[in-house]
């Protein structure tokens, strides 16, 4: 019973799927944060040339 378990393959691709969209949406929240802290000190800076 437990080898049979252990081979038995059939809600795994639902599970492969819900791992992948959680790191997609892990690097995708990673981006936005990067990019949201350049552009904010690109921001600060032009505005401290400015003055």
């Amino acid at each position: 019973m437990i080898k049979r378990f252990f081979r038995d393959e059939t809600g795994l691709e639902l599970s492969e799927y819900a791992v992948a969209a959680a790191l997609i949406a892990l690097a995708t929240v990673g981006a936005f944060q990067l990019l949201g802290t350049n552009i904010t000190g690109k921001i600060t800076g032009l505005a401290n040339t400015v003055k």
